[in-house]
């Protein structure tokens, strides 16, 4: 695929291969949509979204895009792609087959349906490449508009690139903060509140954004009229319009069929973005989208005659071609030839692509299918594997279930016969080999990983004193931010007064308001903005005030964050450290801990549940050693307690993944985590009055648990289990019990039922009564081990009732 490209000055003759180049890429990718289509509706692939009706405008785009530049966006942005040399026609298929070899589908191998692009910031044991030599886009997510709250970080390294001191080192991350990010999106996602909190929050930032609206009039079959106040997005911006006296954006407006004001408005906008630092917004109208939404359906069925008569008119290929032969650039025939050269090697390429991903399938399926005629040779069950061989030989595009299953029905006839163990080995190989090409680099899996950093425990001078546990925090934080001049804090209340609970106090004065920085009441966005920046090699810390505040922005981490390194299959990384505080309090919006919700929506993020300041403390700087993105909760009710201050700080490393039993006992093993445990050990004190003697563990981490397995060695010697957490019944405690059971074999030493003991299924009502009568209590875990002892040994605990 030829680059797009924009000299300063050029000849005629270049001009005009220059145009001729953009308009062979547009027929190329419209080709690629055309063929595309029918690759899915005959079976070959599953789903199709494609970027015809987009070409033009995207060829713009591509070239005013610079190295180090970066995109955010839409999955339609198929030609943009190949203008910039990062997508080719071959590559464009194997997304649509689903390719599981990242050769093939550099994108995501496979993981994800076509449409959605990224390049490769890292190489292939995880470490950076040079970002300010390659041309970048991350990683598109499907859900709309959630690609936006990203964007808004990625314009915003550059502001902390150009801005901040102590930096100058992080040449392959930025040239002094010249990049741009920039954006693409459908009009009518643009109803989401995504799209609208990020467009507020860069205009108060002012950061070097562009941020496209591809506008062809609908969202699937639903029009403008029905998203869209005054059915147009850039009228209803208006007031973001900056003028003399305030900061804003720059709003332009462009018609997606007139190739030259396309290109005039693009070259505009990055200019204006790249050395001003000011947010773009270009709405870009009167775009089509011939083959409709997707595969999934027809847009005749919603658009009428007259829609579509000037769609076929104002398609920006045709309105593209009609430029080039009014002004000269070339005649109807050259055009012409251009048109029936794409469509051959858009033939060619696709051809190419599915030998390329069939071929390897058909080689493991002649493979078994050999394996299952020898077996058979010498089966009671000949008859019916033979019938399996030629079933499976018959296939004439096969996919690996096919193939895998079966191995698996002819294994449940062979039990006892002498080809099970050889056709077992080879499903278990198989599986072995193929297994990882749809599971692997859920986490990391280079040499920054967080089990590769050894614990190191927190040192005291002798005549220590005990403080206010939030002055361990902030000072560590101190430590952190002289260590590594990569790192910054932001969210609501961080920057001026130093946090809610005075964490951070005093950080802001000491390190600038761009590193110690206050945010709007916008949680989405301030994870975005974590997102972003730590993609381009920053180590940000988004804080998000309270525990309940983290819903909003549970999407953002779900579907983007989470999922990074996996659906790039470990070529991406955004190593973001998200830090907020719960647990109990009091009332419904301030004291919940929906930690089961969370643990099972964001798995790819490590969560981490420190018991004191000291713990969450030695998490960051653990975290900073890794590349692995975590969520701290740090207990709200801690801030005042006292600890005593070490004094190796922002060098203490809490380990991740091992529990810490912090009281050993012989009767029963309880596990928990976080505020709970203190209430567990004033419950084990009073136990221990009546003669029952508890083993306390702190879980520390949920993601990952116990990775050492030392709370089964806990169970083996009390063996008894009891889970204590302040999540609803069947959250974190029925994750943490199918931990200690199922994965590490728990059961087979236990004596008694394993139980659990949780708030209740409401959200906690407001006061201290509230809590008490919400959330377990002291009594509540006496009497539930208690129970469990009488249970076992009814002579030396009577019952309680």
């Amino acid at each position: 695929m030829t680059e797009a490209q924009t000299k300063t000055e050029i000849t005629f003759e270049d001009f005009k291969a220059e145009v001729l180049n953009d308009y062979r890429i547009a027929r190329v990718s419209r080709e690629c949509s055309l063929l595309g289509r029918k690759e899915v509706l005959t079976g070959k692939a599953k789903f199709g979204i494609f970027g015809d009706g987009k070409e033009v405008p995207q060829l713009a785009m591509a070239k005013a895009f610079q190295n180090g530049d970066f995109r955010s966006g839409y999955y339609r942005d198929q030609t943009f792609m190949m203008a910039i040399g990062q997508l080719t026609i071959e590559q464009f298929f194997a997304g649509l087959y689903g390719h599981t070899d990242l050769a093939h589908d550099p994108m995501s191998a496979g993981r994800q349906m076509g449409g959605h692009f990224a390049t490769h910031s890292l190489d292939e044991n995880g470490n950076w490449n040079n970002l300010t030599q390659q041309k970048n886009s991350s990683a598109d997510i499907s859900p709309t508009a959630g690609q936006m709250p990203r964007l808004l970080g990625l314009a915003q390294a550059s502001k902390i690139y150009r801005n901040v001191r102590g930096l100058e080192d992080f040449t392959k991350f930025s040239n002094q903060g010249n990049e741009v990010a920039w954006g693409t999106i459908g009009n009518a996602s643009t109803s989401e509140g995504l799209f609208f909190e990020t467009i507020n929050a860069a205009g108060v930032l002012q950061v070097p954004m562009v941020m496209s609206v591809w506008d062809d009039e609908y969202g699937i079959s639903v029009h403008a009229r029905y998203q869209t106040t005054k059915e147009n997005i850039s009228e209803i911006l208006k007031g973001f319009q900056r003028d003399a006296d305030n900061n804003g954006y720059e709003i332009m407006t462009v018609k997606g069929w007139d190739y030259p004001a396309l290109v005039e408005t693009y070259q505009k906008a990055s200019a204006i973005a790249r050395e001003e630092h000011v947010p773009v917004l270009v709405h870009v109208q009167e775009l089509t989208q011939p083959q409709g939404h997707s595969t999934s359906g027809s847009h005749e069925r919603y658009k009428n005659a007259e829609r579509l008569a000037w769609e076929a008119e104002f398609d920006c290929l045709a309105q593209m071609r009609n430029w080039l032969i009014d002004n000269n650039l070339a005649t109807a025939e050259e055009l012409e030839t251009i048109d029936n050269e794409a469509k051959k090697e858009v033939l060619e390429g696709k051809k190419s692509a599915w030998t390329a991903f069939v071929s390897p399938i058909k080689a493991e399926q002649n493979e078994l299918v050999a394996l299952l005629t020898a077996i058979a040779e010498s089966s009671a069950n000949k008859v019916f594997i033979e019938k399996y061989a030629a079933d499976l030989a018959a296939i004439k595009e096969p996919i690996r279930k096919d193939i895998l299953t079966t191995a698996r029905k002819v294994l449940r006839l062979i039990v006892k016969e002498s080809g099970q163990s050889q056709l077992a080995t080879w499903i278990t190989n198989y599986t072995n080999k193929i297994q990882p090409k749809f599971s692997s680099h859920l986490f990391s899996q280079s040499d920054n990983t967080v089990v590769k950093v050894a614990p190191v425990a927190p040192t005291y001078d002798e005549s220590a004193e005990e403080v206010d546990a939030r002055l361990v925090l902030r000072d560590n934080f101190d430590a952190i931010f002289n260590k590594y001049p990569e790192s910054l804090i932001f969210g609501e209340d961080s920057g001026n007064i130093g946090d809610v609970n005075q964490g951070l106090e005093g950080m802001q004065e000491k390190y600038g308001e761009l590193r110690v920085a206050d945010a709007g009441i916008r949680e989405a966005t301030i994870l975005g903005q974590g997102i972003g920046m730590a993609m381009r090699g920053l180590r940000p810390i988004a804080e998000i005030q309270y525990l309940d505040y983290l819903l909003y922005a549970i999407q953002i981490m779900s579907d983007d964050l989470a999922t990074l390194q996996y659906r790039t299959h470990g070529r991406q990384k955004a190593p973001l450290i998200i830090r907020t505080r719960g647990h109990r309090l009091e009332g419904v919006w301030h004291s919940g801990s929906p930690m089961g919700m969370i643990i099972n929506a964001i798995r790819g993020i490590h969560v981490l549940v420190p018991r004191n300041m000291t713990k969450a403390a030695g998490f960051y700087n653990t975290l900073l050693e890794t590349d692995e993105p975590a969520l701290v909760v740090e207990c709200l009710n801690g801030y005042r307690l006292k600890e005593k201050m070490p004094t190796n700080l922002g060098e203490f490393k809490t380990p991740i993944g091992v529990v810490e039993t912090i009281k050993e006992g012989n009767d029963i093993t309880i596990v928990s985590y976080g505020s709970t445990l203190r209430i567990v050990e004033q419950a084990a004190k009073e136990l221990l009055e009546v003669g029952i003697d508890v083993e306390i563990i702190d879980a520390q981490s949920l993601l990952p648990f116990d990775i050492q397995h030392d709370c089964v060695k806990s169970i083996a010697k009390t063996n008894r289990l009891l889970v204590v957490d302040e999540d609803v019944p069947g959250g974190a405690s029925a994750y943490l019990l199918q931990q200690i059971i199922d994965e590490q074999n728990g059961y087979q030493y236990l004596d008694s039922q394993p139980q659990t003991l949780t708030s209740k299924a409401h959200r906690p009502a407001y006061g201290t009564d509230g809590d008490y009568f919400s959330k377990p209590s002291a009594e509540d875990i006496f009497e539930k081990v208690y129970a469990i002892m009488h249970e076992a040994k009814p002579d030396q605990y009577p019952s309680l009732y």
